[in-house]
């Protein structure tokens, strides 16, 4: 029973992950200036870091959802949305009004988007720790 679950908590992360980069991907440079706004990593880097953001979102999200390595993935999408805790809560403490970017939208940096943070890293976690559950690419090969 908790080999099902597990699969569909890691597929419904990689999902997250890679719908989250593809709207991104929509408009990069609203992205960019997003990340600008978090006053975290210098202006002359940001171009290079949203590259290298998105890059691994992607990544990271293809690998959670095809079983690929998945403890490795659920691992860097932790630190990823440790990361995004992070940033997002000093804006916050700092009282600075801006976009989250998290999904390519509008939405403002705010503890709602925290607590999704929270949620999601709980649940990758979950796969960091228990496994990819049912349905990776190391549970078929075990398969005998």
């Amino acid at each position: 029973m908790m080999q099902p679950a597990l699969a569909l908590v890691r597929v419904a992360i990689g999902a997250v992950f890679i719908v989250a980069a593809a709207l991104k991907l929509g408009d990069v440079a609203a992205f960019a200036e997003d990340v600008a706004n978090y006053r975290m990593v210098p202006a002359a880097v940001v171009p290079y870091f949203v590259c290298v953001l998105l890059g691994t979102e992607l990544v990271a999200g293809a690998a959670l959802v095809t079983g690929t390595k998945s403890r490795a993935a659920a691992l860097l999408v932790s630190v990823l949305l440790a990361g995004f805790i992070i940033a997002i809560a000093q804006t916050l403490f700092r009282g600075i009004d801006t976009r989250c970017g998290c999904f390519g939208g509008v939405e403002t940096a705010g503890w709602g988007a925290v607590g999704r943070d929270v949620l999601l890293l709980l649940m990758s976690s979950l796969v960091l720790t228990l496994g990819p559950g049912r349905f990776s690419r190391k549970h078929r090969r075990s398969q005998p």
